[in-house]
């Protein structure tokens, strides 16, 4: 039970209608799962406005209402709260609820384009294997310690965040790593959480269906190095060009990394290979089971991380190159005759090049590359033709198909895909709308020696077809047709 009074605390509130001397049991945001005691949030989404809903939160037993307008019918058992923004109102009662437990973590937000998941799962297990307990919110799963929590997005809803961290505190965790997305800044819902430093990893082609431009896309990024605090830090990729945007106005410390320049941690490429990355970083030769040049930079970050956190260099090396490779993150299968499959997440142009400049550096030139490779639904439309030309340029065959095409038709996004193939490259094109016969197709097509890539789900055991998840795992119908051939 929480004070209304106590946990209104910096809400910039424009009215109260009402006492604010009455115990609220819990916070909600649906008025579906409203229960007697909760107080009630009235928030303007981009579907469906909450306030249409305020008479049924009522009814089910909300004693308190924030909202930016009243409802032409009051309740005169009710307190009202007017809020000029309803979701940074949200965000900071929400924390205010559980005792700030942000400020009692050692909180380390990772923001960019590519590689936030891999990143915080790295630094996860990292100081796991420091000996500290910690905890884990990202695209893939959310995590106390070993405990698993489903992940609906990439950043929870402010109140399931602050529910998320409380237990982290209450189970004792010193440490949570957490992946910031553009949406989350735009939509408040890291308002009123406290972290103790911020990573930029990258900014390119992605979300432009919801930011619009790339101007606004990257101002959103900013927005969260803007609010960083002067007793944090703020470590950014010196390599990409935004990373000094990022942190014009910050008040935290600001410390670089690269693998190009002169930096606070620098490192440098000395092997890549399918077997891992062997790496000279600040100085100090170390051998990591990550392949590719974009996990090099991944594995500066989660280095510089840790020492800006006051670790020891000799130790955090030792123990971060015992990590794992990340679910969905250039997974790979070997067959006995040499077919190397691999799966990734690569749902971006530069994600998708990345992985394939990786293969390129790694591969004899005397196989085949065969790229699976589709394009999500209700998503940015203008990087489909651009994802098809870099696999048309990187690849030897390539098979266009379906991702996750949600409520559109996959046939039109595949003609969207099309549209960038270069005409010198048509004859190396397959399109095959269903998935699992583009994955049967591509190893029908290998040969001994060959690298296939199947990209863009990576981690995902679902395809979403016209608003319903079907069970689908790109690792799971690789093994079983390789294996059906006998391999």
């Amino acid at each position: 039970m929480r004070y209304l009074k106590d946990i209104l605390e910096k809400v910039v509130v424009k009215e109260v209608l009402g006492s604010t001397d009455i115990e609220i049991n819990s916070l909600k945001l649906d008025s579906r799962s409203v229960e007697p005691g909760c107080l009630y949030f009235a928030v303007k989404g981009t579907v469906s406005d909450g306030h249409i809903y305020i008479p049924d939160a009522i009814k089910a037993g909300a004693i308190a209402v924030v909202c930016e307008l009243m409802p032409k019918k009051q309740d005169s058992n009710v307190t009202f709260i007017i809020v000029e923004d309803c979701s940074v109102a949200k965000a900071v009662i929400a924390s205010n609820y559980h005792g700030n437990p942000s400020s009692r973590l050692n909180l380390i937000g990772v923001t960019g384009t590519n590689g936030k998941t891999t990143t915080v799962t790295l630094l996860h297990q990292l100081f796991q294997n420091l000996g500290y307990k910690t905890g884990l919110i990202s695209t893939i799963q959310n995590k106390i310690q070993e405990q698993k929590l489903a992940a609906t997005h990439t950043t929870p809803d402010p109140v399931q965040l602050n529910e998320l961290l409380a237990q982290m505190v209450e189970e004792g965790c010193t440490h949570c790593f957490m992946e910031v997305s553009s949406h989350a800044i735009v939509q408040n819902r890291i308002s009123g959480i406290t972290f103790r430093g911020g990573i930029f990893t990258n900014l390119t082609h992605d979300h432009l269906d919801y930011h619009k431009t790339f101007e606004s896309y990257l101002k959103a990024k900013k927005v969260f190095f803007d609010n960083l605090s002067p007793d944090g830090f703020a470590l950014i990729n010196k390599d990409d060009k935004n990373g000094k945007i990022m942190v014009q106005n910050t008040k935290a410390s600001v410390s670089t990394y690269s693998l190009q320049s002169m930096a606070d941690f620098h490192c440098r490429i000395i092997e890549n290979e399918f077997q891992g990355l062997h790496l000279m970083i600040d100085g100090t030769e170390c051998w990591f089971r990550l392949i590719g040049n974009f996990n090099a930079y991944n594995l500066l970050a989660v280095y510089a991380t840790a020492i800006l956190l006051g670790e020891g260099k000799e130790k955090v090396l030792t123990q971060l190159s015992l990590c794992e490779p990340v679910d969905g993150r250039f997974n790979y299968i070997r067959t006995p005759d040499g077919i190397t499959a691999i799966v990734d997440y690569a749902h971006t142009p530069d994600a998708l090049q990345n992985v394939l400049g990786t293969i390129q550096s790694i591969r004899t030139h005397q196989e085949q590359i065969i790229t699976v490779v589709g394009a999500g639904g209700n998503r940015d439309t203008t990087k489909r033709p651009v994802m098809a030309k870099i696999a048309c340029s990187l690849s030897d065959r390539v098979i266009l198909t379906s991702d996750n095409p949600r409520n559109e038709e996959p046939e039109a996004i595949l003609e969207d895909m099309k549209k960038g193939i270069p005409s010198p490259y048509e004859n190396k094109v397959l399109v095959i709308v269903n998935r699992k016969e583009a994955i049967k197709t591509a190893c029908a097509l290998a040969k001994a020696g060959d690298i296939i890539l199947v990209a863009g789900k990576g981690h995902e055991t679902y395809q979403e077809i016209k608003g319903i998840r079907y069970p689908f795992d790109d690792k799971m119908v690789l093994k079983e047709v390789l294996e059906s051939r006998g391999m």
